[in-house]
């Protein structure tokens, strides 16, 4: 029988909630291009790279065609240094609910813990947060080949780990992640609304309800 080794987690939306900076940053940057923006428009970039969400954003405003390669990565990264002002002031009250826990109870099970975030910027919020010691690998997404929904960078989180992909429960709160993690052959866990979850192996509503004994069970009976 198949045994869990690792659980490997998306950042935003699963550890702390910078989606919402993530937003204000597109917001602004967005505000500026004259693109409209709102928040049901915000839900197609979670879980997304920088580049292919403006790329969204620059479609929606018919305006793609309007800039070369080179200008499209300086408007990205406009974007980026918005974010990063944004999370200066990270702090372990941003954790979300039941995370903290969930980590000590990983390590205290010897299971292995590792990130798979899209965010060029995960190390920086992993240690504002304080929870750098409890991960034993941490993907970058900088040399990531392919982005989200592609599941490359969680077959890199086991390959760094040096555990099978099929004995990795991967925890996602967006629709590429989920799709990412099925790819790689991994037990998927999503964190968020049952529609947008409907391709989880197992779903949970919130971060709170996360439990580690739950999943193994689930795990367990596929």
């Amino acid at each position: 029988m198949k045994e869990i080794k690792a659980f490997i987690f998306d950042l935003d939306g699963v550890i702390t909630d910078t989606a919402e900076y993530h937003y204000l940053a597109w917001k602004e940057l967005s505000n500026k291009l004259e693109v409209p923006f709102d928040r049901e428009f915000n839900e197609n970039l979670k879980g997304v790279s920088r580049m292919d969400s403006l790329e969204k954003i620059l479609t929606k405003g018919n305006i793609s065609g309007k800039f070369k390669e080179e200008e499209k990565i300086i408007i990205a990264e406009e974007k980026n240094e918005i974010y990063k002002e944004l999370i200066k002031n990270i702090t372990p009250k941003d954790l979300l609910p039941g995370i903290e826990n969930l980590l000590k109870g990983l390590k205290g099970k010897d299971i292995k813990i590792a990130l798979a975030s899209a965010s060029k910027n995960a190390m920086t919020v992993i240690n504002g947060l304080k929870v750098y010691e409890y991960f034993d690998f941490i993907a970058d997404a900088a040399i990531c080949k392919n982005n989200k929904p592609a599941p490359d960078i969680f077959l890199m989180a086991a390959e760094g780990l040096g555990i099978n992909p099929e004995e990795c429960i991967g925890v996602e709160d967006a629709e590429a992640g989920i799709e990412a993690i099925n790819s790689a052959k991994m037990f998927s866990v999503g964190v968020g609304d049952t529609k947008r979850m409907k391709n989880a192996n197992m779903i949970f509503h919130s971060t709170k309800e996360l439990n580690i004994d739950t999943i193994v069970k689930e795990f367990n009976n596929i």
